[in-house]
């Protein structure tokens, strides 16, 4: 008996049925099936692409273009595309592609430390909550409770006027504020599940501490829905701080972001006399935007193929 609930918790997971036959008669894992079928799907792999070049733009934007962003010419104001500036001016006559192409790291840095830091508080939050229960899930569930019912949309304005000058941890430190209860939740159901399962039983029999349970079968085999969760997470906070900056209250000018540029473009009605000056940095939000979601989308098949 002993020997079969140590078998049990050595595998971390309940027995699952069959996977198909690979080469050579091995069989395939159901995360090996999930990344084969991403592998054939286009959209997939066109939001990989679109990310790569958006992190490509963000670390090294010299590989796209070596034109000066401040190097402006007010004759040159608000003129289209033309040949050698493919997204034509900005309102001081720089080189907009060249603005666009800076504007891509501060919107990503954004994004990525906003699901980073979400992704690390709600796990913590969400595992000690949802394993131990009692007053530690109480404390935690009623903090979380208090941030969902907050109005978040006044609340961060409110919060962001209070600062005179606003860097991107600034914007990073609102976000996290409002968004790591939700996905704390989603962590605490999974952890509520999980850790009633028969490994996880057999790991206590055998003596193995709380921290032990957590750190190697508990918060590994709940962590999906996070991982998704972070990555969509992504997306949406690059889209927020361009709000924010819409609204007066997120990062200004003479900062490079794609928030800033669409607010310029917002100011006294310029995208109506020069299109481009929102088409362009609206448009690489959107597919960043829309590419962040459709990797989370690819990665829950991935992660939990059994959930689809």
């Amino acid at each position: 008996m002993s020997d079969a609930i140590e078998a049990l918790v050595a595998t971390g997971a309940e027995p699952e049925p069959p996977a198909p036959l690979g080469r050579g008669g091995k069989r395939r894992g159901l995360m090996t099936q999930g990344l084969l079928r991403t592998r054939r799907q286009p959209f997939f792999i066109l939001s990989v692409l679109i990310i790569a070049v958006v992190v490509a733009m963000a670390a090294a934007p010299g590989l796209f273009t070596h034109t000066d962003p401040r190097d402006c010419s007010l004759v040159d104001s608000r003129l289209g595309p033309r040949s050698g500036h493919p997204f034509g001016y900005d309102m001081q006559g720089c080189d907009y592609f060249s603005n666009v192409v800076q504007g891509a790291r501060i919107s990503l840095e954004v994004g990525l430390l906003v699901a980073v830091f979400t992704f690390f508080i709600a796990m913590v939050a969400g595992s000690l909550a949802g394993y131990f229960g009692g007053a530690v899930d109480t404390v935690i569930s009623r903090t979380a409770d208090i941030v969902l019912g907050v109005p978040v949309g006044i609340a961060s304005l409110v919060i962001l006027y209070q600062f005179k000058s606003r860097t991107v941890w600034t914007i990073v430190f609102v976000l996290v504020l409002f968004s790591w209860a939700g996905t704390m939740r989603y962590l605490r159901g999974s952890v509520l599940q999980i850790k009633q399962l028969e490994y996880v039983q057999a790991a206590r029999v055998l003596g193995v501490g709380h921290w032990g349970i957590l750190r190697r079968h508990v918060i590994p085999n709940a962590i999906t829905p996070l991982v998704v969760m972070s990555t969509l997470s992504v997306g949406a906070a690059m889209t927020a701080e361009a709000g924010f900056s819409i609204l007066g209250v997120g990062i200004k000018l003479p900062a490079f972001s794609w928030g800033v540029q669409i607010a310029a473009a917002s100011t006294d009605g310029n995208w109506q006399v020069a299109p481009h000056l929102m088409f362009f940095p609206a448009g690489m939000l959107g597919l960043t935007t829309l590419a962040f979601v459709v990797l989370g989308e690819n990665l829950r098949d991935v992660l939990d193929p059994r959930g689809r």
